[in-house]
Parts: C-alpha cells; structure tokens; sequence
C-alpha cells in the first residue's frame, strides 16, 4: 500500500515507518519545512514538506495514497496556546480529512488520545464515557478534533478509524518519557500523592500494533478504540524502575496530589498573561495524568480487531531507560538504536 504519515518525523512516527516499511508498505511522510529530515532520508521515505493548517500543501502528498495515519499535533508535553492548538488539532484535523476524502483515500487513522476522557472516573475509560478533557489547550482541541471526526464519519461518510492511545513511550522518545528520566536522574522527581495510583502507559510498539490492525480490519471503519494496556502500573512503580536502570534513588518526596493540580492551574495562568512566553514549570494535565488513577479499557480493540499487548510495562521501561541512558553518553548512536527497536 501507499501511506501517508502526517507528522512523520515525530517519535511514533518513526516507529510506525519502520514497521510499515518492514511489511513491504511504501512510506511518504508530511513533515514541517524547517525540521531535520535525515532519519526519514536515511529510510528512503518520500518527504512532503507541509503544514497541515495551509490545505494547499496537502494535495500533492495524498495524491494516490491507499491509507493516511494522521499523527501530526500540537503534542502532549508541549506547552502552548489555545489558538494555536486548535489551530493545528482541529483546523489542522479538518483539512487533512478533507483532501483525503478529495483524494479519494480509502482509510484515515486519527490518532485522538486518552486525555480526551475523564481519566480519574474511579473505572478504565471505554469508548462509549462522554468526552471530559481538562479545560487546557491541549486536551480541549484533542476532544475537538476527535468530535469532529466522529461528525465527519456520521455526515460526509468519512473513511476514518479512531484511536485513542495511552501515554506512549518507548526508545527515542525525548518529549515525555526522556523528561521523566532525566528528572529522575538528577534527583528533582517528586511523587504525586501517595503514588499508588495508576498511569495509563502503552510501549510504542504495542501502538504500532493496534494502528496495523486498524488499517487491516474491515470492521474497524466508523469505529473508535482505546489502545493501551490492561497491565496496572503504578506511579511510583513507574519511577522506581526508571530510577533503578539509570542507577540512582528512587524519588521519596511526596507532595499532595490537589497541592500540586492547583500550583499548575496558577502556572498556567501566569504563562497565559505572559502570552504563552512563559512556560510552566508543571500543568494540570501532567498532574493528572501521573497523579490520578488513570485506566484505559481496551476490552473493545482485543473483541474487534485481536488487539493484545505484547511487551510488559515493567520491561519497556527499563528498555526505554536504558536506551535514554546510551543516548545520553552517545547521542550520535540514538537514530540508530531507534531504527533497531522500532
């Protein structure tokens, strides 16, 4: 098949290139005019230089594509406007569609998320809770994006499968997990609450996989499917076995879960009057999303599309940290490990 990836050049995108590649499935990747294209060169992908708010750089890259993942986002862990944020989630979202349907695609993957629900319900979130994001930019252009999907697919006869994902991590992933490690290594961590609360992970691969088998299934057109893991991890699992492969202290210091929610809300607003300028050192949406006890169902993806995650969470993050760790004495080596663990 001929496949476009949206966003190609990010984390999951790089892991799904190479397996797509490793299936025989020819690649183009939509990338940003002034982002560093060498992984993707070096993998013979076809780069596409765009924006996914500007529709006139997306005719050319969708023309003869069979399937589009649409990765592309103001990702989570960044820090930014509203605006801007909707602009590139849900404007962005918007027109991708559009030209696909003009381009004649047979299937969109939309890559939502699991922050669009409310993931301290006290149960794993399924497909069928209300859409609950915490009123920050991010969260709230996510659950924009993925209502207008699912509009789109009822009205114009979209094409598209919904996913909404855990917390990826994995090798090669700077923005999320590499932050974590490095503060855990340098000793700055801290426990949220008792840390006994859960936190919805899924190892890039185990993401990779559920994308495959949305693209595959007949049955998966129209529908919407958590993909995660069932696995629960707890918080202050998570740090210990990041702590212990880095070889440092786990963190000890705990401080109040609804503390720590209302400093964030305070920081926000103050990088908000600065005009975005000034990033907050912690948000409302890192705090609940390591903080509460979040669960994903994924009873859904295992019924309809033979969806089961095949890596332990306890093994991925020690292969995630132990990666990070080799990056860090030898970044040079990081695209190449990367390329291996995909």
């Amino acid at each position: 098949m001929q496949i476009l990836i949206t966003g190609g050049n990010g984390f999951l995108g790089h892991h799904l290139t190479s397996v797509l590649q490793r299936d025989q499935h020819t690649v183009r990747a939509l990338v940003l005019p002034a982002e560093d294209t060498a992984w993707l060169k070096a993998r013979q992908v076809e780069i596409f230089r765009g924006d996914v708010r500007d529709p006139e750089t997306l005719t050319s890259p969708l023309r003869g594509v069979d399937c589009v993942f649409h990765l592309a986002a103001a990702a989570i862990g960044s820090w930014t406007s509203v605006r801007r944020s909707y602009a590139v989630n849900v404007t962005g979202t918007h027109n991708v569609c559009r030209a696909a349907m003009a381009a004649g695609v047979g299937r969109i993957i939309h890559i939502s998320s699991a922050m669009v629900y409310d993931m301290a319900a006290g149960r794993p979130a399924t497909e069928e809770d209300p859409l609950r994001p915490i009123d920050e930019p991010y969260c709230l252009a996510k659950a924009a994006a993925d209502q207008m999907v699912q509009r789109m697919i009822a009205k114009d006869g979209l094409p598209a499968v919904i996913i909404r994902p855990g917390t990826l991590f994995g090798p090669g992933d700077q923005l999320n997990f590499g932050r974590i490690a490095d503060r855990v290594r340098a000793g700055k961590s801290i426990i949220i609450g008792t840390g006994n609360n859960a936190v919805p992970l899924v190892y890039v691969s185990d993401a990779v996989h559920g994308l495959l088998l949305a693209m595959q299934s007949d049955r998966a057109l129209g529908q919407i499917y958590n993909i995660g893991s069932d696995e629960r991890l707890s918080q202050k699992m998570l740090l210990t076995l990041i702590a212990r492969t880095m070889g440092v202290a786990p963190p000890r210091l705990h401080v109040p879960y609804h503390v720590l929610y209302a400093a964030a809300h305070a920081a926000e607003r103050l990088s908000a009057v600065s005009n975005y300028r000034l990033r907050p050192p912690v948000t409302r949406q890192g705090v609940k999303l390591y903080g509460a006890d979040n669960r994903l169902c994924i009873d859904k993806a295992r019924r309809e599309l033979g969806y089961v995650p095949s890596v332990a969470l306890r093994d991925g993050l020690q292969t995630a940290a132990s990666c990070h760790l080799r990056n860090l004495t030898d970044p040079g080596e990081a695209g190449v490990r990367l390329a291996t663990q995909g």
